[in-house]
């Protein structure tokens, strides 16, 4: 397979969990980016993309930024760098009122359910305009601290289902390590991926997604329902590998 446009889950796959791209990540973007239009499609917000990646990839590549395309809140919004800077190209905004339930929701039954931790490092709950996202130990958690807290998953899945229940017109996911996402009804990485194939005109046959949430309880799973071809990463590290694979392919 040669696909003309590779989309990547941003945590645990380009980067550890909320921190910056490791150098060889950085080396291996970049060289990707010379041969092949890239896609992040990740829950966090713009912020964190500009922390996570854009910084790091720096002025220097600048020139590639024309063909990166970025999709912070599952897809719900979109970017793309036009004119020297990144302008948003479509958002799926919640409501106050839907942002007002969402916020309520999760905070009571977290709280109902003993989730709601006392030591946090940054904010646990989020207003992302076209999600809401619950983080239990904060956005700035240490990865050591997100992964203890619920390595088998289950408090987050028993979350999900209490909340989806309040809100029945909206979508409740798992997000990652400690974190609950919502959005619009049917709005999900699949979402995404199909807005993504209308605004490029790249068919979804002609796409590859990398991801480590590809179980049926992740929130990369919708893509692969979708169809779309899937590699399946467990860690930046292994990412790199796909990626060495991808750009040799296309050198050949």
């Amino acid at each position: 397979m040669s696909p003309r446009l590779i989309a990547f889950d941003l945590d645990d796959t380009l980067a550890p969990s909320k921190s910056p791209l490791e150098p060889a990540m950085v080396d291996a973007l970049i060289r990707l980016l010379d041969v092949v239009d890239v896609c992040i499609i990740s829950g966090g917000h713009f912020g964190q993309f500009s922390a996570q990646v854009l910084d790091r990839l720096g002025d220097g590549a600048s020139a590639r930024f024309e063909r990166l395309h970025l999709m912070p809140t599952c897809g719900t919004q979109y970017l793309r760098f036009v004119g020297g800077e990144w302008r948003e190209q479509y958002a799926e905004t919640l409501t106050d009122d839907e942002k007002s339930r969402a916020l309520t929701s999760v905070e009571g039954h977290a709280r109902a359910l003993g989730y709601w931790e006392t030591q946090t490092w940054g904010p646990v709950l989020e207003d992302r305009g076209s999600q809401v996202t619950f983080s239990a130990l904060g956005q700035a958690a240490p990865v050591v601290a997100k992964a203890a807290w619920d390595p088998s998953g289950e408090k987050k899945s028993v979350l999900r289902d209490a909340v989806a229940v309040d809100l029945p017109d909206l979508e409740v996911r798992s997000g990652g390590s400690t974190s609950i996402d919502i959005t619009r009804l049917g709005v999900d990485k699949a979402y995404g991926m199909r807005k993504l194939a209308e605004a490029t005109g790249v068919p979804l046959s002609d796409m590859l997604f990398v991801g480590d949430r590809l179980d049926p309880a992740g929130n990369d799973y919708p893509v692969k329902v979708l169809g779309v071809a899937c590699v399946a990463v467990e860690g930046w590290e292994a990412t790199v590998d796909v990626i060495d694979e991808l750009v040799e392919a296309k050198a050949a």
